[in-house]
């Protein structure tokens, strides 16, 4: 059976070899669109405003952060007054996390993967006003922890430009508790 082209072996070792390089290459295009995105973010239905200390990172390394049996959430803070429908908390929330994802991704790695690695826990607590979302998101920043604020655009049931969901994190759960532990569930 010398005249066979290729053996099973060969063909196994080059389907291993083009599946590593499809991997290795995906890998390659989410790491890229990671750094490239905008720092200030904007889509067609929501605006995102964020921010995280540069010390923060540092503070994760000195903390030991990124173990399996460390706790790490992400709490997203809602305003109620604004009498939003579930469907439209579920959306602004759902913006929320992403913004805060995409941003932690670039400015708390550590961070982001030992959330990851403890399953991406979200919780979802609520204030009633803009003034106490706004007081949320500056405690938040003084501890240097990771925040994306939701502005809607105002198409469907509320005004233009509002403020209505705040993501804090991902972050260790006793930090974030530290700023939103006192917030009732949603």
């Amino acid at each position: 059976m010398g005249d066979k082209l290729l053996d099973s072996t060969q063909i196994i070792n080059g389907l291993a070899v083009m599946l590593s390089f499809f991997v290795g290459y995906r890998y390659a295009l989410k790491r890229g669109d990671a750094k490239d995105s905008s720092a200030e973010g904007a889509a067609a239905s929501f605006s995102v405003e964020s921010s995280v200390s540069s010390g923060s990172e540092a503070s994760v390394a000195d903390k030991g952060y990124g173990g399996f049996n460390d706790n790490f959430k992400m709490v997203l803070v809602v305003r109620n007054d604004l009498k939003m429908g579930k469907g439209k908390i579920a959306a602004q929330c759902g913006h929320g996390a992403v913004g805060a994802y995409q941003r932690a991704v670039v400015r708390t790695p550590r961070l982001l993967r030992a959330w990851e690695n403890c399953g991406c826990a979200k919780i979802a607590v609520r204030v009633e006003s803009e003034a106490e979302l706004m007081t949320i998101k500056k405690a938040a920043e003084r501890q240097q922890l990771n925040t994306c604020l939701i502005r809607d655009a105002g198409r469907t049931q509320i005004e233009p430009n509002s403020k209505t969901v705040l993501a804090v994190g991902p972050a260790a759960a006793a930090d974030i508790d530290r700023v939103t532990g006192h917030l009732k569930l949603l």
